[in-house]
């Protein structure tokens, strides 16, 4: 499932897209995904001016010209791609300058004044889409309980020691619960980790509130790093222009079982181990 650094990315590549044109066409290819479409869902899109495409976790979120708020997630398969148009032509990477013919899974299309179309493929169907009054988006039930964005001012050494303090749950644990830092799941919680020193699966509340602090940049670091590679692909996950993200390629531990720690001067190899039904990597002689 995409994390937040590739919903970021995708939210980067379709902003250009987006902001400022108005939806011709909606076109809306059965009647749900992981839940039912909103009613009327063509009828409310057509029409519509995106005024701002905004990201809350691992949410896109499109502001409309009729006081609504399009909301995407992605879920386990969905893609976001763009296709025709001046502003598709502008993008960075691999794109269609003509519409391609329409995909078995492609059951969302965009069609946008100035030509381009955005298209939601989504093969697994895990995929959300929403549409809720822009003024009460910050109430509606998926966003409602998220913890602050990691790399906004809400995030900070205080927060994070309060949420650590006295708790039983495994670090890693408390780092994907969405209530305490929005947009992180297995990957790059794995990766701060690493890069904190902590173990997954130490408790919570037996790491000092020093080595705590310093999980805010370890997380904010790896984030930015992995934004700034277009995210990780490890499936189907694809940008918006259809490239492959390649944060992938400087994965530290996740992903590397067996393999040689990448610490300078240290003899450990990284290890698995399943928590919670997911799998955790770590070096044993980095992390503790």
């Amino acid at each position: 499932m995409p994390e937040l650094p590739e919903v970021e990315t995708v939210r980067r590549g379709l902003a250009p897209v987006l902001e400022g044109r108005r939806i011709l066409r909606a076109d809306v290819r059965r009647p749900d995904l992981r839940w039912p479409f909103p009613e009327a869902m063509c009828e409310r899109l057509t029409g519509a001016r995106v005024l701002r495409l905004w990201r809350r976790s691992k949410y896109l979120l499109a502001d409309l010209s009729t006081g609504e708020t399009l909301l995407v997630h992605l879920g386990m398969s969905g893609r976001l791609l763009v296709s025709g148009g001046a502003a598709a032509r502008a993008m960075p990477g691999v794109f269609h300058h003509v519409h391609p013919a329409p995909e078995k899974h492609d059951h969302v299309v965009l069609d946008l004044d100035g030509g381009a179309r955005v298209t939601f493929n989504d093969a697994r169907r895990f995929g959300v889409m929403d549409l809720v009054p822009s003024a009460r988006v910050a109430e509606h039930r998926l966003l409602a309980q998220l913890g602050p964005e990691p790399l906004g001012n809400g995030f900070h050494e205080a927060h994070l020691v309060a949420c650590f303090r006295g708790r039983a749950a495994p670090a890693k644990a408390v780092l994907m619960d969405q209530r305490i830092v929005a947009g992180l799941g297995n990957i790059y919680v794995c990766e701060a980790l690493f890069r904190g020193g902590i173990a997954p699966w130490r408790k919570a509340g037996r790491i000092s509130a020093l080595r705590v602090a310093g999980l805010v940049p370890a997380i904010r670091e790896v984030l930015q790093e992995a934004i700034a590679a277009g995210g990780s692909s490890l499936r189907d996950y694809r940008q918006a222009g259809g490239e492959l993200g390649y944060f992938q390629h400087g994965f530290r531990v996740y992903g590397r079982a067996g393999a040689p720690c990448v610490t300078p001067g240290c003899d450990g190899r990284v290890q698995r181990r399943v928590q919670q039904g997911r799998s955790s990597f770590s070096c044993p002689r980095c992390q503790r």
